[in-house]
C-alpha cells in the first residue's frame, strides 16, 4: 500500500436529530465533543486515519451550511477538499461526487470512504485493519467493507452477512446487505454467526467504484461526468449547485452494495460503535456503580440508575430519583426523557 496513493473521504452532512438537544441542524453532533474529551468527532475521524496519508489526500463531503464549521475545526485539510452538497440526496450521490472529483487529480487513488460521527477504541488495531483492506483493493478489483462482530442483538444498525463464518482480520465474501432488524431477527443474526454489524466504511480503487457506479447506476454516473467537467473551475459551485440536486436520494448500499459481485468484508474488532443515539453514547461512556454515565464537569446525580447526562456548559446540575432517563442541555434547550423512547427525539426535536 502507498500511502500517497490513499485517500480518506469523510461524510459530514447529517444532522443528528435523535441527538437533539446537543445535535441541531445549524450545529449537528459530527462536530460536537460528544464525549467530553476536548475534540469533536470529525476531528477523531481524522485523527484515526492521520497515519494512512497525508491531510492533503483528506476529503469532507458536507452540507454547503457547514463548509465554515469544518475549516475551523479542520485548517490543515485544503479548502479544495472540502466538496459541498447544495442538498441532501443520500450516501451514493455524496460518494460519487467525492470520487469523481479524487479521479480527476488522482488517478490512481485507493479510497477509504467513512462516516464522520463513528467512535473507535481501539484506533492502533482499527488503522491495521484499515491499511490491510487497501493492501487488498490495490492488488485486486473488489470492493471492501468493513463488518464488526456483534457483541448483541443490536436494532440499530444494518448488517452484512457472509458466505462463511470469519474470524478477526481475515476477508471474505460477503453474500448479502440486510437492514436494521427487529429484536428477533437481530438475535437470529447473533446466533448465527455469519453476520456482521455494517460500520459504514469502504475501502475501493477509484476506477473500481466508478465502474461500479456506471453499470448499476448510470444516471447518476451521468450526472458526475457532467459535473466532473467543471472541476477546479471557475464555474464549478454553478454547475454542482445546478446538477448536484437531480441525482436521484439513494444510499450506497442500495445503488452499488446489494448489486456488487465483488464484495468482501474484513471482520475487525476495535471497539467501533455508530454514535447515532443517546442509548449508544450511554453504552460508550464511563459507568459509574448504578450505571450512570455523565458528560459535564458539575452534574451530581442521587438515587439514580441507568442515567446518561449531558450538559453543555459548566453549570451545576443535580438530578434524583431517576432511572433510565436521558437528561440533555443545551444553549437554553433541554431534554428530559426515559432512554427506551429516544427514537422519538428525532421528531419531539423538530
Amino acid at each position: 500500500m502507498q500511502t500517497n496513493n490513499t485517500h480518506i473521504v469523510i461524510m459530514a452532512g447529517g444532522i443528528g436529530s435523535r441527538f437533539w438537544p446537543m445535535s441541531t441542524p445549524d450545529y449537528p453532533k459530527q462536530f460536537i465533543d460528544v464525549m467530553g474529551v476536548g475534540k469533536s468527532l470529525i476531528q477523531l475521524a481524522v485523527e484515526r486515519f492521520s497515519s494512512l496519508c497525508p491531510l492533503s489526500n483528506f476529503w469532507v463531503v458536507t452540507s454547503e451550511q457547514y463548509v465554515g464549521i469544518v475549516q475551523q475545526q479542520l485548517p490543515e485539510i485544503p479548502l479544495d477538499n472540502i466538496l459541498a452538497e447544495p442538498e441532501a440526496r443520500n450516501t451514493a450521490p455524496c460518494i460519487a461526487y467525492a470520487c469523481w472529483k479524487i479521479k480527476c487529480r488522482f488517478p490512481n487513488a485507493n479510497i477509504v470512504v467513512t462516516p464522520s460521527d463513528a467512535l473507535v477504541i481501539d484506533v492502533i488495531g482499527f488503522r491495521k485493519v484499515i491499511a490491510q483492506a487497501l493492501s487488498f483493493t490495490q492488488e485486486r478489483k473488489a470492493i471492501v467493507t468493513i463488518g464488526v462482530k456483534p457483541s448483541r442483538p443490536e436494532t440499530g444498525y444494518g448488517y452484512i452477512k457472509t458466505f462463511s463464518s470469519s474470524i478477526k482480520n481475515e476477508v471474505v465474501k460477503v453474500e448479502a446487505f440486510k437492514e436494521k432488524p427487529n429484536r428477533k431477527v437481530a438475535e437470529d443474526y447473533l446466533a448465527d454467526g455469519h453476520y456482521f454489524w455494517n460500520a459504514g466504511i469502504f475501502v475501493w480503487h477509484v476506477d473500481m467504484i466508478m465502474e461500479a457506479i456506471r453499470k448499476y447506476t448510470p444516471e447518476l454516473a451521468r450526472v458526475m461526468d457532467n459535473m466532473s467537467l467543471s472541476f477546479y473551475t471557475d464555474d464549478e459551485k454553478r454547475v454542482i449547485g445546478e446538477l448536484f440536486p437531480t441525482c436521484e436520494k439513494i444510499s450506497i448500499d442500495y445503488a452499488v452494495m446489494e448489486k456488487a459481485k465483488e464484495v468482501y468484508m474484513l471482520s475487525a474488532e476495535f471497539g467501533w460503535s455508530d454514535l447515532g443515539s443517546w442509548g449508544s453514547l450511554h453504552s460508550l461512556l464511563p459507568q459509574d456503580m448504578d450505571g450512570n454515565s455523565a458528560v459535564g464537569s458539575e452534574v451530581r446525580m442521587i438515587d439514580c440508575a441507568g442515567c446518561v447526562v449531558h450538559i453543555s456548559d459548566e453549570r451545576k446540575v443535580v438530578i434524583e430519583g431517576l432511572k433510565d432517563y436521558i437528561v440533555a442541555e443545551k444553549n437554553g434547550q433541554l431534554l428530559i426523557c426515559r432512554l427506551q423512547n429516544e427514537q422519538m427525539i428525532k421528531e419531539w426535536g423538530r
